[in-house]
């Protein structure tokens, strides 16, 4: 089951790309898309069989392959990557449904989504850490193309800053992977049986510096952030869904499963700081889009805002602070992708992000009405008012974080208050007022382009109703992992779910 989720995608990208006769860029758009499709159905039947009171990896798979690397093909999936296997194979659809049907070289391009795809998936789904640093990897090589073949003007700069920063970053994962097997005198690079790794708590501690640099650059956190804004705005909307959707989880998810799990003792060393930096960086990229003309740019600083909540939540390591980082990068996902896409929208029909130049787009006679309209529900979503996704989630992260950092939380709490601040003066200037002349005759928009904003706000909606459906993944697992052993009776688990509640 877990390998066809890592590898089927690859077939589609295969048979995209070796096909023999000329396909257009609607049928290459479909194919892709039955391929997601399949992808979607697997990972939801995947889920119903799932049972999360199992406390440990489930559909596991091991397969000796390279013994004398101590490398070995494990999969497995638990409370804490279920989740985000949901959030990959949702928005990789959606970034394929909203693809131009024109788009060049169209071959390339939705084999490159695909590649996208299996690497992620397999990322979140690998148990041997030289395992996840391969597929950590892999997805750099078709974002880069992603970005450089269908960016903006300037594409190759920022696609080519992309490229600098994500593999320095790989270097300092590896380093540190290497550094813990060799040290530890471990056989292999198997998670499981590196997590009693024995070693002194200096040595925890180098080796964790250099991973938390290394994931920090992926999240991204404050001073590590600068390729993001400049990746969003070069790339296309269907990519930049996928890079704030899913391809930045992959630096919390890392974050979550080998800094706490695999050095727990140096992580409850460096946490006030983990925590300062974590305050740090909310309030600058809050500070930053306030700032910002471009639409986009708004987007990219709120993300870095709102990442820098995982890192707070994972830094208070507590059961509830790492559900509520699980929950934390769910709701982004879908929140952030529902705002790139509409972003996306606005920039189809009018042809400019400036919010210097977009008036009035509520209008609604000539305006954008329904698109001003989800991008008010999104935006309050972001801003965390009750009843939406966003506002469990911070909830979550500052209920459970204030006891341990209250100031600290208090400094991320003025950042999600910043949060409407840049949101309501974004929606303030773009969408209310008169609408100008220049803007007077916007395309149409037909119901069929509306469906990918839609669908997340249903389940940005329903989230936000009904938390204990995403909540009861992580519940046990999170106990689990901060007791740093490999079994542990269900009786010893106390629900979090209450608090829920």
């Amino acid at each position: 089951m877990l390998s066809f989720l890592v590898w089927f995608p690859v077939l589609g990208a295969i048979v995209l790309t070796l096909s023999p006769v000329k396909i257009e860029s609607k049928t290459c758009r479909n194919i892709a898309m039955v391929f997601s499709c399949i992808l979607m159905i697997a990972t939801i039947i995947l889920g119903w069989q799932f049972n999360p009171q199992l406390l440990k990896m489930q559909f596991s798979e091991d397969i000796t392959w390279l013994e004398y690397l101590g490398l070995n093909y494990q999969l497995g999936v638990d409370g804490l990557s279920l989740p985000l296997l949901f959030l990959n194979s949702l928005l990789t659809f959606i970034a394929l449904y909203s693809s131009n049907t024109d788009i060049e070289r169209p071959r390339f391009y939705y084999s490159l989504m695909l590649l996208l795809n299996a690497g992620v998936t397999g990322a979140f789904l690998a148990q041997d850490l030289l395992l996840f640093f391969l597929f950590y990897e892999v997805e750099i090589i078709p974002l880069y193309f992603l970005i450089a073949i269908w960016g903006g003007q300037k594409r190759s700069y920022a696609a080519m800053k992309f490229l600098l920063y994500t593999a320095v970053s790989g270097i300092l994962v590896l380093a540190s992977f290497l550094g813990l097997v060799w040290l530890s005198g471990a056989h292999s690079f198997a998670y499981e049986s590196l997590r009693s790794n024995g070693l002194p708590l200096n040595t925890q501690i180098l080796l964790l510096v250099a991973l938390l640099i290394g994931l920090a650059i992926k999240i991204p956190i404050f001073p590590f952030h600068t390729w993001l804004p400049d990746a969003h705005v070069e790339a296309s909307t269907p990519v930049s869904i996928l890079l704030a959707g899913v391809l930045l989880k992959l630096g919390t998810y890392g974050l979550i499963r080998f800094g706490v799990g695999l050095f727990l003792d140096a992580w409850a060393t460096l946490t006030p700081y983990l925590a300062t930096i974590a305050a740090i960086s909310a309030l600058y990229g809050a500070s930053c889009a306030i700032a910002q003309k471009d639409m986009k740019k708004v987007v990219a600083y709120s993300s870095i805002s709102h990442m820098a909540y995982v890192l707070l939540a994972a830094a208070a390591s507590t059961r509830l602070s790492i559900i509520a980082a699980i929950v934390q990068m769910v709701t982004h996902g879908l929140i952030s992708a529902m705002l790139f896409f509409l972003v996306g929208l606005v920039y189809k029909k009018t042809g400019s992000r400036d919010v210097d130049y977009l008036r009035g787009l509520l209008n609604p006679q000539k305006g954008l009405p329904i698109t001003g309209s989800l991008m008010i529900l999104a935006a309050m979503a972001s801003a965390g008012i009750p009843g939406l996704a966003g506002f469990i989630a911070e909830f979550l992260v500052f209920r459970s974080s204030f006891a341990i950092f209250p100031i600290q939380t208090l400094m991320c709490l003025i950042a999600s208050g910043l949060t409407a601040v840049y949101f309501l003066l974004m929606i303030n200037r773009v969408f209310f007022g008169r609408l100008t002349p220049e803007l007077a005759h916007i395309p149409r928009i037909y119901w069929w382009e509306r469906v990918p904003s839609l669908t997340l706000a249903i389940l940005i909606l329903f989230l936000g109703i009904q938390p204990n459906w995403l909540v009861r993944w992580s519940d046990p697992q999170a106990g689990l992992l901060l007791l740093g052993k490999s079994e542990i009776s269900a009786n010893t688990i106390n629900s979090s779910q209450d608090i829920v509640r």
